[in-house]
């Protein structure tokens, strides 16, 4: 029997093994280490959002085609 990861929850899949948990903290940090590195050499907001988009859109897309995979 497959044991699931996450649970989905509208378009978002909630974690609900460990597995899931650890798929989403490394998401987030990696999410929070892109931020971090470029918010410290960005001058608007617009640089920070424009910075952040190459990373986030990837690492979110592969977070829900896990999520679809694992529920």
């Amino acid at each position: 029997m497959k044991k699931s990861w996450f649970r989905p929850f509208g378009w978002i899949y909630l974690p609900i093994s460990v597995e899931g948990w650890t798929v989403l903290i490394f998401v987030f940090l990696f999410c929070v280490n892109v931020f971090v590195a470029v918010d410290a050499k960005s001058h608007s907001v617009s640089d920070t959002l424009l910075g952040i988009f190459p990373y986030w859109a990837p690492a979110l897309g592969i977070y829900l085609w896990i999520g679809s995979k694992q529920s």
